[in-house]
């Protein structure tokens, strides 16, 4: 949503510090620091008199010493001011509530640590690994300089780096030398010889300059501590240098001025490089080595990580705009991940609407974005996170001069791209809230999406069915009451049906089959029948703010009316919606997935399953609004791997990598006529694994991976894809049917979870 308004005053009345004041701040401080640091040893002349040691700059003339701590602060300073005037434009943005506290402090520090230890980048073990030879390759070099500059301050009686020291210190830098080489070598390769799509669609000058700046960074390096350990006569100790010392071979045997002219031309070299490394780091991506720790510290949000960003009552508010389609529209954090991007592709990787040939790419979303916030930034340039042909022009800062509405409504909110991502980059919620300009604003979206608003206003579902009919699933079951939302509720749990489990035909078997066995169980639930509408996900999702609390607001106060707390769900949508962003507008409830229920009564006992036996093979297909949005992933996979004889097998893609059915993101109402059907590639997937069954635990993938199999020349009798609870409840009767026959063997009764039974 949009205020376009300035940040709020200090309460105190005094002039806040910005961002970008505390960037330029620092990097003054830096700069001072160094020159002091350069200033200082001269005046004092401390040195060790302690062996092995070494002598710092020995052989350097003092006027390179005196321009590497004149260049170097200068340096330093404008690189505070070039990376200030990126901060300016993240304060472009609207407020955020990222604030650090007690409660979350905690978490902030996990999510710092799983970036900076490259546990995010080795969820991709070949790039993780590379990456993190070049991150911990040059954090150990940048240690080693530091450690001699804090040495070379001290007073003698206080310096450290000598005797054994010296040696383990020699050792390690050779050490972080040659890993952070192998990575550079590697990513060479990588970008320039194996070239994998992601990689060689991105591919700039600028990466270019940074991997060679490296590289000569490295091998300067060496050559610089070579010529110094041969013109001090290659010493024994030099010896645990182990990179160093068989390279000073090279410049032995040469009279001691060659030697010396030799180290100083490297040293120089070497500083010119890390000179240039500085010029770089605030113009070009490698600023991600700040802002995507950064970002990934900031990654903890008030709100779950399946909700959309709370909006105020649209009846009410005063706001002349919603949703975001200019920078402004944006928070600051959403700003700041065009800069902590490191343009991997890994989102583009995984996003099934790109893979089926869709115009979304989500990398494009943020690159994007970050090019419109660059261009029109009011304070000056600021060059784009990655440069841009020369042919792109954008003449204001509106958001859609580089986005298109269809790029927006391919996006079927599976969330792939925020979970991959190694830096945390909340792609979805830009992507959710220029849908909402589009749906809010400009009435910009598909047709047939149009259908749905109207039967969701008129007839509380998008299928346009009648109200009256949504308990006629119920019949000829004596166990499911239909209860008054006038009256409290006596039930232990409310039985949340959706629309889809009223409605489709597909899914009224499993809402037939969910009843069945909670009455197996003795779980006593009630429906809502005719009173329960949709609970908005579609059309929150598809950025329609005002029909959702049309939906929402009057099933919250009917529910809060009756007095519900515990309330059951056969759909992962209903599920996400009425437990993360019910409590936006004050419903507050204990929500349990009908998946997450079986588990429990399977492990309690209450639901016995010691005959259910299905002697197939059988392959799970993962929700999105259940896995990905509300980390649900074991709960489904330990209700069918609770029936005997059932071999359950992996599709490649599973889990967090699961692929979307394509049907999430209100693109169940949208026709998908660009490139192949989502549905119909995951169906190929499952189908390639040679299971005879497919289990669902979603109504919408239920309907699309149905369709997709059949699609693919696929029936019932070849592979039957149904909801988990249907193939549960058929495991369950085929071992009845087994007891009931003449020749069945004695039943067995089950005993405790854990237990052998009795």
């Amino acid at each position: 949503m949009s205020t376009h308004s300035s940040p709020p005053p200090d309460p105190s009345g005094r002039r806040r510090v910005t961002p970008h004041q505390l960037v330029i701040g620092l990097g003054i401080f830096m700069g001072l620091f160094t020159v002091v640091s350069g200033i200082l040893p001269q005046i004092t002349a401390w040195h060790d008199a302690k062996h092995p040691s070494r002598e710092v700059f020995g052989g350097i003339p003092g006027a390179l010493q005196v321009a590497f701590y004149t260049v170097v602060p200068v340096l330093l300073v404008w690189g505070a001011f070039a990376f200030a005037a990126r901060v300016r434009n993240w304060e472009r943005g609207g407020p955020d509530r990222r604030r650090t506290t007690p409660k979350n402090v905690k978490r902030r520090l996990a999510d710092f640590r799983a970036g900076v230890y490259m546990q995010t980048l080795l969820r991709d073990a070949g790039a993780g690994l590379m990456h993190s030879m070049i991150y911990f390759g040059f954090l150990g070099l940048l240690a080693v300089t530091t450690v001699l500059e804090v040495d070379h301050q001290l007073p003698p009686s206080l310096k450290f780096l000598h005797g054994r020291t010296y040696l383990a210190y020699s050792c390690f830098g050779d050490l972080a030398g040659v890993v952070f080489l192998a990575g550079i070598v590697w990513a060479v390769i990588r970008r320039y010889v194996q070239r994998p799509y992601r990689i060689r669609i991105k591919t700039k000058p600028e990466h270019a300059a940074i991997l060679a700046t490296f590289f000569v960074i490295g091998i300067s390096g060496f050559l610089a501590e070579a010529t110094r350990i041969a013109a001090e006569g290659r010493p024994s100790h030099e010896r645990w240098s182990f990179v160093g010392y068989p390279l000073s071979a090279l410049f032995d045997g040469h009279v001691q001025s060659t030697m010396d002219r030799w180290h100083q031309i490297t040293w120089v070299v070497h500083v010119v490089a890390f000179v240039v490394f500085l010029a770089l780091l605030p113009v070009t991506m490698l600023r991600h080595m700040f802002t995507s720790p950064l970002n990934m510290y900031l990654r903890d949000k008030q709100r779950p990580k399946g909700a959309m960003k709370p909006m105020p009552n649209l009846a009410e508010t005063e706001l002349e705009t919603f949703g975001a389609s200019v920078v402004e529209d944006f928070t600051w954090k959403q700003l700041l991940d065009t800069d902590a991007c490191t343009m991997c592709g890994r989102c583009t990787s995984v996003c099934p609407a790109h893979a089926t040939g869709k115009p979304l790419d989500p990398r494009e979303i943020v690159l994007k974005t970050g090019e419109v916030m660059a261009a029109s930034a009011p304070h000056g340039h600021v060059g784009p996170p990655l440069g841009t042909d020369r042919e792109i022009t954008i003449s204001s800062n509106s958001l859609f001069e580089r986005i298109t509405a269809e790029e927006v409504w391919s996006c079927t909110t599976c969330r792939a791209c925020d979970e991959i991502c190694p830096v945390n980059i909340e792609i979805l919620d830009k992507i959710l809230d220029m849908r909402r300009y589009l749906s809010l604003m400009e009435s910009n979206f598909p047709a047939e999406l149009g259908s749905a608003y109207r039967a969701m206003e008129n007839q509380s579902n998008p299928w346009g069915m009648n109200q009256g009919e949504r308990a006629d699933w119920a019949k000829g079951l004596a166990d499911v009451r239909v209860v008054d939302p006038g009256q409290p509720l006596q039930a232990e749990y409310l039985y949340w049906v959706g629309c889809a489990g009223s409605f489709d035909d597909k899914n009224k078997k499993v809402t037939q089959a969910v009843a069945k066995l909670l009455s197996r169980a003795g779980i006593d639930v009630a429906i809502l029948g005719p009173s329960e509408m949709c609970t908005g996900d579609s059309a929150r999702r598809s950025g329609n703010e005002y029909l959702f609390q049309m939906l929402a607001t009057p099933n919250i106060e009917m529910l809060n009316g009756m007095g519900v707390t515990k309330i059951i769900t056969q759909c992962p949508h209903c599920f996400n919606t009425l437990k993360n962003e019910y409590p936006q507008l004050g419903g507050n409830y204990e929500v349990i997935h009908h998946t997450q229920l079986l588990e429990d009564l399977i492990a309690s006992g209450r639901l016995d399953v010691s005959q259910a036996s299905l002697d197939e093979r059988l392959t799970y297909h993962d929700s999105c609004y259940l896995g990905r949005h509300n980390d649900v992933y074991l709960a489904p996979r330990r209700v069918v791997g609770s029936i005997k004889g059932i071999e359950v097998v992996e599709m490649p893609r599973n889990g967090t990598k699961g692929m979307c059915c394509g049907a999430g993101g209100a693109r169940m109402w949208m026709e998908e006529s660009i490139g192949t059907k989502v549905n119909d590639e995951r169906a190929k997937e499952a189908i390639s694994t040679g299971a005879s069954r497919v289990a669902t635990a979603c109504p919408f993938c239920y309907i699309m991976l149905d369709d997709g199999v059949k699609a693919a020349g696929v029936e019932d009798d070849q592979v039957k894809v149904a909801d988990i609870s249907i193939h549960l409840l058929d495991a369950i009767e085929a071992g009845e049917r087994r007891l009931s026959q003449p020749d069945a063997p004695l039943a067995v009764t089950a005993g405790q979870p854990g237990e052998p039974p009795a």
